[in-house]
């Protein structure tokens, strides 16, 4: 069985802490945050003040940091996992990053003798917590099976995309379809909301038909507290792949109000109003 490392005990690093313990893992957890070291730790963790001093406990280290900033430190810093990860050990980011960013990292740890994973995850905290996630992964497929069983603790599905940087690519073209349809939700809800109709009536219909979406049926769930990022990472793709995407740069101007509109005065298209 792995030793499995976490950095990173968020909202969602709790969550997969919680089931990889479940599932009788033994688990060694880092953050900067006390509270969730502390949070990990009733649950069962160890927990070691660097991501250095974790990957001397562990053979399969989960990067679940916010920014592409924060991966590269705690992998390739003074204090980083590359310091002192034994080779033969696996590296996995499930942090939502660009696929350049995974790259330079699987390049930085084959040169280490280490084994490498691209696997963001999907579908939001509440599915984190049911182990109901789906992981995206990007590798070699001997990687990908190694890592089979440690992911299966918390996710319900896996699908691998291809190599190191596919994964991310998946996160990426998935979160950029979810903001699409959640700023169409906003802008819909505004004119269906001044004919008077009942929204969740709608809804109800809406989901029966061609305007069916994951984002209208998880709508409450909805907070757009990443989708700033998450289009960040998508305009950085199109540049680079030199595209021109006008709705792809509207809807990353759109999401910055939206994070307000949705916290303040969202469309009602639930019944719990939210």
């Amino acid at each position: 069985m792995e030793q499995v490392g976490v950095i990173g005990v968020g909202r969602m690093g709790l969550a997969m802490v919680k089931h990889l313990i479940k599932h009788r893992y033994p688990v060694t957890v880092c953050d900067i945050d006390l509270n969730n070291l502390n949070k990990a730790a009733d649950m069962g963790a160890m927990v070691v003040p660097t991501a250095a001093e974790l990957a001397k406990q562990a053979t399969f280290v989960i990067l679940g940091v916010g920014y592409d900033d924060e991966v590269r430190e705690v992998t390739l810093g003074k204090e980083g996992v590359l310091q002192t990860l034994a080779k033969g050990c696996v590296i996995a980011v499930s942090s939502t990053v660009t696929p350049d960013t995974v790259k330079e990292l699987d390049a930085a740890a084959r040169a280490k003798g280490l084994d490498f994973l691209d696997a963001p995850i999907c579908r939001g905290r509440w599915f984190a917590d049911e182990g109901k996630l789906l992981a995206l992964f990007g590798g070699k497929k001997e990687i990908v099976e190694r890592a089979r069983p440690v992911y299966a603790t918390f996710s319900s599905d896996i699908a691998h995309l291809g190599e190191v940087g596919h994964g991310q690519v998946g996160k990426a073209i998935n979160n950029l379809l979810l903001w699409v349809n959640s700023i169409g939700l906003i802008e819909a809800g505004r004119i269906a909301e001044s004919t008077g109709i009942d929204l969740p009536n709608l809804a109800a219909a809406l989901m029966m038909s061609s305007g069916a979406s994951k984002a209208l049926e998880d709508w409450d769930q909805t907070t757009f507290t990443w989708a700033l990022k998450d289009m960040k990472i998508v305009s950085q793709m199109a540049d680079q792949a030199g595209l021109s995407l006008p709705i792809t740069g509207a809807v990353k101007e759109l999401v910055k109000e939206a994070r307000r509109v949705k916290a303040t005065n969202p469309p009602k298209w639930t019944r719990s109003g939210a």
